[in-house]
């Protein structure tokens, strides 16, 4: 079972951050309140950067997926006509 996150009040998140940054390298994420409610998460740097991985499909998922990710707008071939040569008067 995971321990329970240790919830800073922004007054002592303030002035106790150096304590808060060892609290949060040794145990884990620290949620920071303002007026009682939820603000702010500090986390350590390696759990960011695998959230960040997870948040984000890398190339091999992308191209794998059967999902479009977007509207691709391919203009329809042969509609427009090229313009007839300009009459060229020798010098």
């Amino acid at each position: 079972m995971e321990a329970p996150v240790k919830s800073w009040p922004v007054q002592d998140a303030k002035a106790r951050f150096s304590e808060m940054l060892d609290t949060c390298l040794k145990e884990g994420p620290q949620v920071i309140t303002k007026r009682g409610a939820e603000a702010a998460v500090l986390v350590p740097v390696k759990d960011w950067r695998r959230l960040e991985r997870a948040a984000k499909p890398g190339l091999k998922e992308l191209l794998l997926t059967d999902v479009a990710r977007g509207e691709l707008s391919v203009p329809q071939r042969g509609g427009s006509r090229r313009r007839a040569p300009r009459n060229l008067v020798p010098w």
